[in-house]
């Protein structure tokens, strides 16, 4: 800790500071061209090893919770909600992909921020930041690329069902 201050002052700072960092960087994330999310840049790519999204389902059993994660638009009252498909033409499917890539990029940034938490936190407290990201942020990045795994299965035509495969 680089900075003292009394306890209470430390969780009001830990409370203001991540929802400035979150809705600062999501207002950010969504002043980005559309444009920029339609191309295929390396970060955002679906890897092979990824099977489409058919990975995280194994792994994290995605289907079972992805529900239950809260969509940003409805706090920032902008964006394009992912909680489904705007529709099954293609250019809809590849929106929804472009915006899965936005999402994506908003909370690997949201990450970022942890390490300053230690300037006003205790060491323990500031890995509880660290923490925090992560379990808050991950899950999020998981659901943006089976989601978005499993549109590249039915653009490409892998699967034909798409109504099955979201």
């Amino acid at each position: 800790m680089i900075v003292s201050l009394p306890d209470y002052w430390i969780i009001i700072l830990d409370v203001v500071a991540w929802t400035f960092f979150h809705l600062f960087i999501s207002a950010l994330c969504l002043k980005l061209p559309l444009a920029w999310f339609l191309q295929d840049h390396f970060w955002f790519r679906t890897f092979p090893f990824e099977q489409c999204g058919a990975l995280w389902q194994r792994l994290f059993r995605v289907k079972a919770w992805k529900g239950l994660i809260l969509d940003g638009t409805i706090f920032l009252k902008k964006g394009y909600s992912k909680k489904g498909l705007h529709g099954t033409k293609s250019r809809d499917l590849m929106v929804f992909a472009a915006e899965t890539k936005r999402a994506e990029l908003t909370h690997w940034l949201s990450i970022l921020p942890a390490p300053l938490f230690f300037i006003w936190n205790p060491v323990w407290a500031g890995w509880g930041m660290v923490l925090y990201a992560l379990v808050f942020n991950l899950p999020i990045i998981v659901v943006q690329r089976y989601n978005r795994g499993r549109i590249s299965a039915i653009t490409s035509g892998v699967g034909k069902k798409s109504s099955r495969l979201l």
